[in-house]
């Protein structure tokens, strides 16, 4: 038997951690994980909820729910960062560039995250489920960013 046949590939190793990292999540809506990863080494991970030292939605409850916004709209009525965010902040807090890096997260990137990966030079986003965001896929797309439906079974 080939030893590296019963490897895992290395698009789904990051995945499966980008699900790992999403368990750390404190959003009570929607668990979202994301590991920037640059010559198979992981740069930075980022998950969902509130910022450092703040309440978590568990305990002040969801601003989001309260108000009955939909999933998709309305994102800055949240005390909490989105995934991609927190991995891009990671890398700017501890000096590592995501330049030329790859993201795998365990869901499509919205508007507003998108906007930020491509100013981050990120070379492509790996997602496991999708999001209800057109305007979104398109300017990836336009900008060049490699993005595409990496689905991994749990």
């Amino acid at each position: 038997m080939d030893h590296n046949e019963a490897r895992l590939p290395w698009p789904e190793y990051f995945m499966r951690i980008a699900f790992l990292v999403a368990e750390r999540s404190t959003c009570l809506r929607r668990k979202v994980g994301a590991v920037a990863v640059k010559d198979k080494r992981i740069l930075a991970t980022g998950y969902n909820g509130a910022p450092t030292a703040l309440a978590h939605c568990a305990e002040t409850g969801c601003l989001r729910a309260k108000l009955n916004v939909p999933s998709g709209e309305r994102h800055e009525l949240c005390r909490g960062l989105h995934a991609e965010q927190n991995v891009i902040l990671q890398g700017a807090l501890h000096g590592v560039s995501l330049n030329g890096a790859e993201i795998y997260c365990t869901t499509q990137p919205c508007l507003i995250c998108t906007k930020m990966i491509i100013n981050t030079g990120i070379s492509a986003v790996y997602f496991a489920e999708g999001y209800p965001d057109q305007l979104a896929q398109e300017m990836m797309l336009e900008a060049g960013v490699r993005y595409e439906l990496l689905p991994i079974e749990s």
